[in-house]
């Protein structure tokens, strides 16, 4: 007989950063999420929000997501059903981030209960992933930045990604050839706008840009603008990355095929947890899209080794949860020499103080 879900119980977390973010991200939250079944077995789950909307994602698991589920099959092929249930409030945003919580807590339950880990569950294929040294580092001075990119060469990275999109151009120019020139010719340059441009200054930026040879231009406009990714891929020889602000397996398959974008980046949580994430990543295989998950490699690491491609994992500096002090015990996870390899033993293996 099928255990049910007989509770769904969430904590709000406060995590302060080590590296703030910005002047005014100085701290990011995490809803964690206890699911337990009929038969007494808990699975751990957790939704993520950097700065916007934490409480807003536990009232929709307390009231919403909890009564929805309760009662139910303690499996994530309930996760259909539930987003369908929500899709009044909406397909995806704050509700496909709640939504993560439960099929996290789901999954860690399904791999506890056959006593293995998340990523053997579906089927281990990689014992290592490469990974690249990420900064949310706009902020910083030309000095900060070169320090970490020395940081990053240091410590084994062969590729790299930083923020553009400073007001002046010429600053970005300034800071792009600062990088390169810490890299040399032969280490990957990824950037990062976070949609701070609009068409005629992302082609015009990218013009003074390219002669850096960035892997790709991330996020140059805003996230919901796929008629503009579109038209600005055809302007420009850099390859487009975004998706860390879609949501939806139909927003990415949209922006793919409207030839808007080369790379998709869906975070596992705002997508809605991984049983989405394995159907977007089967998506962007179908369609010829590169995938790169977004953030949370504690998370996405795990997901990502049991794919049939080789995919990055991006470590952003000093933010891990590990790294944060938030986690009750280590992942397991490890990256060292450009490479992240490791990961729990059973469950997700996310477990927060």
């Amino acid at each position: 007989m099928t255990a049910t879900i007989a509770a769904v119980d969430t904590r709000l977390i406060t995590v302060p950063l080590t590296r703030p973010w910005g002047p005014d991200v100085t701290e990011i939250s995490v809803v964690a999420v206890d699911v337990t079944d009929s038969s007494g077995a808990v699975g751990h789950g957790f939704s993520w929000t950097p700065s916007i909307g934490a409480r807003a994602v536990q009232a929709l698991l307390d009231h919403d997501i909890a009564s929805a589920a309760i009662g139910r099959d303690a499996e994530p092929d309930v996760w259909r059903a539930l987003w369908e249930h929500l899709h009044e409030a909406g397909g995806g945003g704050v509700t496909t981030i709640a939504l993560a919580g439960l099929d996290l807590a789901l999954w860690d339950l399904r791999a506890r209960r056959a006593d293995r880990s998340v990523t053997d569950l579906l089927g281990r294929r990689h014992a290592s992933l490469p990974a690249y040294g990420s900064g949310v580092n706009l902020h910083y001075s030309l000095d900060d930045l070169v320090g970490q990119v020395e940081r990053w060469v240091a410590d084994g990275f062969t590729a790299v990604k930083f923020k553009v999109g400073s007001p002046d151009i010429a600053r970005d120019v300034e800071r792009v050839a600062a990088v390169r020139d810490v890299l040399g010719p032969d280490r990957t340059l990824m950037i990062d706008a976070n949609q701070r441009w609009s068409l005629e200054k992302a082609t015009d930026a990218m013009g003074r840009l390219a002669e850096f040879s960035p892997a790709w231009i991330e996020e140059p406009l805003r996230a919901d603008d796929i008629a503009g990714h579109a038209e600005l891929r055809r302007r420009i020889d850099v390859p487009i990355a975004f998706g860390e602000n879609r949501h939806t397996w139909y927003q990415f398959r949209d922006a793919i095929d409207a030839g808007a974008v080369d790379v998709i980046q869906p975070n596992v949580i705002r997508v809605g947890g991984i049983t989405p994430f394995l159907e977007i990543a089967e998506l962007a295989r179908d369609r010829g899209a590169q995938l790169a998950p977004h953030l949370l490699p504690e998370l996405s690491s795990q997901l990502s080794y049991a794919l049939p491609e080789e995919t990055w994992v991006e470590d952003v500096e000093s933010a891990g949860f590990g790294e944060l002090g938030a986690l009750a015990e280590p992942t397991g996870l490890r990256i060292a020499d450009g490479r992240a390899t490791g990961g729990p033993a059973l469950g997700l293996g996310i477990r927060f103080r």
